[in-house]
């Protein structure tokens, strides 16, 4: 790896170390609010509670189906054999993010969010895993796969259980779901990839902080457009993002293996 290389990799770990200092050291723990779970759009139909929210999961369903057919019926993915794992990772999460995620809105408790995490901490972890192997080493996305999925279920069960016993702390699950979304562009920007048509990654990206805002902006948006709601669109929202990547990876082609 070219010197100036290392010496961002270095600045980007050496920025990880700070934030994670400043946030377990200065920011005081972040239990759950509670209003989190109430969601703007909360009709009932066909006798499902919450249905918008619950239905607007079913193009991560779709997706994930996708993006596994294309893997190994059809085989048309361009990836790197050898991190095959982190793909699959990658799709499988994604996938069951539209069963944890209609699980969770069915009945928006702590209790069925920490299935929704779940799911989501997974596709996020080995997406990271795949960014460090197509555009860093190939060994070193490789080497970390299992110790980023490790870190973001891990984030996720210490939210929950410390709710259980009235002390959750959502500290290292906001680190673990945002360092790669600030880190991931400043690898994009900064290092070769293995492949063209990196702008699937940078399409990912955007329609995650359009996603982001439309969560936030739920009941506003329920309101101007009354047939939908800003969670329900975000759901939506970022499973296009994947779908964008899965078709850049089946376009590409490796231009510096």
């Amino acid at each position: 790896m070219p010197d100036r290389f290392k010496s961002i990799v270095y600045g980007i770990l050496f920025l990880c170390v700070v934030a994670i200092f400043y946030v377990f050291m200065v920011v005081e723990p972040i239990s759950q609010d509670k209003s989190y779970h109430n969601f703007a759009d909360t009709r009932t139909l066909f006798h499902t509670t919450n249905f918008w929210n619950v239905i607007s999961n079913l193009p991560f369903f779709l997706v994930g189906s996708y993006a596994l057919y294309k893997m190994f019926v059809v085989k048309s993915l361009v990836i790197i054999n050898d991190i095959k794992r982190s793909y699959i990772f990658l799709f499988v999460g994604v996938f069951l993010v539209a069963f944890g995620s209609g699980y969770y809105h069915l009945n928006p408790l702590n209790e069925t969010l920490v299935w929704d995490r779940l799911p989501m901490t997974i596709a996020f972890m080995a997406l990271f895993s795949i960014v460090l192997s197509e555009f860093i080493s190939i060994k070193t996305g490789k080497q970390f796969l299992f110790p980023l999925l490790f870190l973001g279920l891990s984030s996720v069960f210490y939210w929950f259980f410390g709710e259980i016993n009235g002390h959750g702390d959502l500290r290292f699950y906001a680190l673990v779901q945002f360092l790669p979304i600030l880190i991931i562009p400043m690898i994009l920007i900064f290092f070769p990839s293995v492949f063209s048509q990196i702008k699937g990654y940078w399409i990912l990206l955007i329609c995650y902080i359009i996603a982001k805002l439309l969560e936030h902006f739920d009941v506003e948006i329920f309101t101007f457009l009354k047939v939908i709601s800003g969670h329900s669109l975000k759901h939506i929202v970022a499973a296009i993002g994947m779908f964008v990547l899965i078709r850049s990876y089946e376009k590409r082609r490796v231009v510096n293996f």
